[in-house]
C-alpha cells in the first residue's frame, strides 16, 4: 500500500486508464491542482479527480510506465498539490519512481553494452528516460536526474550496424507502431530525439548538468541541422527518417508536417531555441526562433491543424509559441500570438471544443493553455514541464 492506495508493480494499463496523464484521470486532476495554485480552483473538481485517480491499484511496474502512465503520473500530478496528506503520498510514490528509475537505468545500459539499437520507448518523453528525467527536474530528485543526463549523453554516440554509422538513437521499431522496420531516427519532442535535447538544455538553464551534456546537445542539434529542408522561415523537418533515406542522406519529404507539439516544428524549434540559450550559441536561438515565426506565418502549415488539443493542434501550437516568446531576443514570435488565438477561436467556432476531457486530446489541456494566458499562472504552476516546453 502507498498512502492508502495499494501499489501493484505487474499490472498493465488499460485503455481509458485512470492513471494516464495523457487520456485519463491523472491529467485532468494536473489541471485542477493547477487552478487551485492559482486561486480559481474547484476542491469538490480536484477531490473527484483524485477518486478516479485512486480507484485501482497505482501501477509502478519497471516495463512499460513513464511520465504519461502510472505512479510516474500521479507524482507528477500531485507535485502540484500542497496538503500534509498529498505530500506523504507523494513521498511514497517518489520511491517507487525513483526505484522504477533505476531499473529503467539499469536495462538501458546492459543495452548499450550489448551493442544493441535502442528502442524510443528506452529515451523518449512519453514512456521513457527523458519523462522520467522531467519528473526528477520538478521533484528536485538531483542524484537520479543526473543519472538520466549521463544516459542521455551516452546515447548520443554513434553506433555502427552493418558498417554504417548511425546515430546512437538509431531506434528499432515496436510492435503496434508505424515506424519503418529496418529502423527510424524520430525527431519528435515526444518520442524522438528532441525530447532529450529538450530535457538535456532544460537542466542545464537549471543548473544542472554531466560531463559531455554539451556536446550530447551539439551533437543533437548538428542531426537537425542536417535533416532540415529549407533555411530560415522555411524551415523543416520530417517526422522520421528510414534506413534507406539515412543512406543517401536525403529524405523523400515532400513539405512542412501539421505544426504539432508531438511532431512538428513547434516543438522541435522550441527545443532548439533551448539548446541555443543553454549552450549559449545567438545564432542557433536565432535560427530555432525563424523556423517558428515561418510556421507561424505560414497559412498552409496552420491549415493542416485539425483541432484544438495539446498533442497535435492548435493548443499545443499556441503553448509552444508561447514559451518560446518569453525567451526570444526581437519579439516577432509575440507579435504572432494574438493570431493564434484568433486562429484557436475561429476553429472552436467552426467545430466546437474537443469532445473529450483529458489532458492531451481534450478541453483539460485547452484550459491549461487559457489559464497561461489569464497571467495567474507563476513558475511554481508551469504543468508544461510534462510537454519539456517550459524550460
Amino acid at each position: 500500500m502507498v498512502g492508502g492506495a495499494p501499489v501493484n508493480p505487474t499490472a498493465q494499463a488499460a485503455p481509458g486508464w485512470p492513471q494516464s496523464l495523457y487520456s485519463g484521470a491523472a491529467g485532468i486532476a494536473l489541471l485542477q491542482a493547477v487552478k487551485e495554485l492559482v486561486g480559481v480552483g474547484d476542491r469538490e473538481a480536484m477531490r473527484a479527480c483524485a477518486e478516479s485517480m485512486f480507484r485501482m491499484p497505482i501501477m509502478a511496474g519497471t516495463k512499460g510506465f513513464g511520465l504519461y502512465e502510472g505512479a510516474p503520473a500521479v507524482a507528477y500530478v500531485l507535485t502540484f498539490t500542497d496538503t500534509p496528506s498529498t505530500e506523504r503520498l507523494l513521498s511514497a510514490l517518489d520511491g517507487h519512481v525513483r526505484r522504477m528509475t533505476t531499473s529503467r537505468l539499469e536495462a538501458a545500459r546492459a543495452r548499450l553494452e550489448s551493442g544493441q539499437p535502442a528502442k524510443t520507448a528506452e529515451f523518449d518523453l512519453i514512456s521513457g528516460l527523458a519523462g522520467f528525467g522531467v519528473y526528477h527536474l520538478r521533484r528536485g530528485n538531483i542524484g537520479e536526474l543526473q543519472g538520466i543526463l549521463s544516459h542521455l549523453v551516452q546515447l548520443c554516440e554513434p553506433i555502427t550496424d552493418g558498417g554504417q554509422t548511425l546515430p546512437g538513437w538509431w531506434s528499432i521499431s515496436e510492435a503496434g507502431t508505424a515506424w519503418p522496420a529496418d529502423g527510424h531516427g524520430n525527431f519528435g519532442l515526444a518520442h524522438g530525439i528532441t525530447g532529450p535535447l529538450a530535457l538535456l538544455a532544460t537542466s542545464s538553464l537549471r543548473g544542472y548538468t554531466v560531463p559531455g551534456q554539451e556536446r550530447a546537445m551539439t551533437r543533437i542539434c548538428q542531426w537537425l541541422d542536417d535533416w532540415r529542408t529549407g533555411d530560415g522561415r522555411s524551415a523543416h523537418w520530417p517526422e522520421w527518417i528510414d534506413l534507406q533515406e539515412q543512406r543517401r542522406g536525403s529524405t523523400a519529404s515532400m513539405g512542412p508536417k501539421r505544426p504539432s507539439w508531438c511532431y512538428g516544428t513547434p516543438g522541435i524549434a522550441r527545443a532548439l531555441q533551448l539548446a541555443g540559450r543553454a549552450l549559449g550559441d545567438a545564432a542557433l536561438q536565432e535560427y530555432a526562433e525563424q523556423a517558428l515565426a515561418g510556421c507561424l506565418l505560414d497559412p498552409q502549415q496552420l491549415a493542416l491543424l485539425t483541432d484544438a488539443s495539446l498533442c497535435h493542434g492548435w493548443s499545443g501550437l499556441i503553448q509552444a509559441a508561447r514559451r518560446a516568446a518569453e525567451d526570444e531576443k526581437d519579439g516577432q514570435l509575440s507579435d504572432l500570438l494574438p493570431r493564434l488565438w484568433a486562429g484557436l477561436t475561429t476553429h472552436l467556432e467552426e467545430h466546437g471544443p474537443p469532445a473529450r476531457s483529458t489532458l492531451m486530446e481534450g478541453t483539460a489541456g485547452l484550459d491549461l493553455v487559457r489559464l497561461d494566458d489569464s497571467k495567474c499562472a507563476t513558475p511554481e504552476t508551469s504543468w508544461d514541464l510534462c510537454l519539456l516546453l517550459s524550460g
